[in-house]
């Protein structure tokens, strides 16, 4: 082991090998702009990084005992901040390849490799790991500033809680919803575990917010991760954050989800959808109050409270092994149910006049609304999609519609049919799969009659003549299926 007299002035480079030969040769390449360290085995060279920092080992593959990557593998897990690997091997074999990716090593250099090629190398090397150095050090100020950055005013949240407090949760009086936000809203000043059923597009994230700015945590952050999304190894480096060269394409340091939502809430959307696998690292860090980043070495203390949701009924899935049921007794210190809106059919009103307001302010349809006859459409309709399908139907409807009145025409057909089923062009879907075979055609008769006065607003003269139709003979089919009024 050699090393010149400057060794406080110059970045230090550790060369593991077991030829002398080649160890000098690197020592006399580096050694005018670097601190040289030598070492002819890997466990010569753990002794030495316990007593020294290094910034840059340069590590031959082919040593007696244990290989390159081993060794790096092992270094990254011990030292895996304050040193960055270079490797020196002559070899590309793809066990070779998959190894260095699992060590996380900086540049792999061919042999027989030029003086200049290396001294770069080492150089870029030694450069990374400066920056990496101030990243960690920029990303400490950051969280030790965590009352100036992540504390809001007393204003903000005021205006926070306005914007997604429970009375920001459209809804008609005696609504089902109205128990749900009140048991919510109970429930939010404790911090404990929260989990919200329901089917999609139900406004399950809305009910979470309003819990959120509800709670103590409300001058916290409020993040959201949807578990669906994503696949479970870019989830667990979304949620629990990853080092920089933990794997391929991972050039920096990562916070994961959890801790940037230290002091307030996460939302884990769409739980039900991860693995067991998945699962089993989620349940370690609710129960510990830390995360472990991917690469890292050390855990990480976090401090928020989880909120999680999902349309799947967890206890089925508890009970056929797809979900770990001490996770789910974790999560669910307090279920919520959002019914979905076909069960509260007196909120599709206010629902759809609120989503007129705002999607005419994005797209730049002031003083659009809907007629009365229109609203009595909308009710006829299922909506398996919930609020966001609805939201959708209005925004197509402004964009097809020309002047302030949406009519009940710039609705979908299958909305106009009042069907639900998903099949809006094929009306044999919903006939029914029983009777004669006058029934049947009695089923399509009256969905064709009931859309064909609603696409005319009720205007019988322009629906006999579209059909076919006396007016006499109108009115008595409409008397048949019932459809005399609007």
């Amino acid at each position: 082991m050699t090393h010149p007299p400057h060794l406080d002035l110059l970045p230090t480079v550790l060369v593991v090998d077991d030829e002398v030969r080649s160890l000098d040769a690197i020592r006399r390449t580096l050694d005018e702009d670097f601190t040289v360290f030598t070492a002819s085995s890997a466990e010569e060279a753990r002794g030495l990084l316990e007593r020294q920092a290094v910034s840059v080992i340069l590590c031959d593959q082919r040593m007696p005992g244990q290989t390159g990557v081993n060794f790096l593998k092992q270094v990254r897990e011990r030292w895996p901040e304050v040193v960055r690997i270079v490797i020196s091997g002559y070899t590309d074999s793809e066990d070779i390849i998959a190894g260095i990716n699992e060590a996380g090593v900086y540049q792999y250099i061919l042999k027989p490799w030029s003086p200049d090629h290396l001294l770069d190398s080492v150089r870029n090397a030694v450069e990374a790991q400066t920056l990496q150095r101030q990243t960690s050090r920029l990303d400490l100020e950051l969280r030790t500033s965590t009352v100036v950055l992540r504390q809001r005013t007393t204003s903000q949240v005021v205006q926070a809680r306005s914007s997604f407090g429970f009375d920001r949760i459209v809804r008609a009086q005696g609504s089902p919803l109205e128990g749900v936000c009140t048991m919510a809203e109970r429930v939010a000043r404790y911090d404990i575990s929260v989990l919200v059923l329901g089917e999609s597009g139900t406004g399950k994230e809305l009910l979470a917010r309003a819990m959120h700015y509800a709670s103590p945590r409300q001058t916290g952050p409020f993040v959201v991760e949807n578990c669906a999304a994503i696949p479970d190894n870019l989830l667990e480096s979304e949620l629990f954050g990853h080092k920089r060269g933990a794997f391929t394409g991972a050039y920096e340091d990562h916070l994961g989800l959890f801790q940037r939502g230290t002091g307030g809430t996460v939302f884990l959307d769409e739980i039900g959808e991860t693995s067991p696998a998945f699962q089993v690292k989620l349940l370690r860090v609710l129960q510990e109050g830390e995360v472990r980043p991917v690469g890292g070495a050390r855990p990480v203390p976090v401090n928020v409270r989880v909120i999680a949701a999902t349309h799947r009924h967890l206890e089925e899935r508890v009970r056929d092994g797809l979900f770990r049921e001490d996770l789910y007794y974790r999560i669910a210190g307090v279920t919520l149910t959002v019914p979905p809106l076909r069960e509260r059919v007196a909120d599709i009103v206010p629902i759809a006049r609120q989503l007129v307001q705002n999607v005419a302010a994005e797209l730049g349809h002031p003083g659009a609304h809907l007629p009365d006859d229109t609203l009595a459409c909308l009710l006829g309709y299922g909506w398996p999609g919930n609020i966001r399908e609805l939201r959708n139907e209005i925004a197509r409807a402004l964009a097809l519609n020309d002047g302030p009145q949406l009519g009940a025409s710039a609705f979908s057909s299958r909305v106009l049919q009042g069907r639900s089923d998903g099949a809006a062009d094929d009306l044999v879907a919903a006939v029914p799969k029983s009777g004669t075979l006058a029934e049947r055609l009695q089923v399509i008769e009256a969905m064709v009659l009931r859309e064909t006065l609603l696409r005319h607003r009720w205007n019988k003269t322009r629906v006999a003549q579209e059909l076919g139709l006396s007016r006499v003979g109108l009115r008595a089919k409409m008397q048949r299926f019932q459809l005399e009024s609007k």
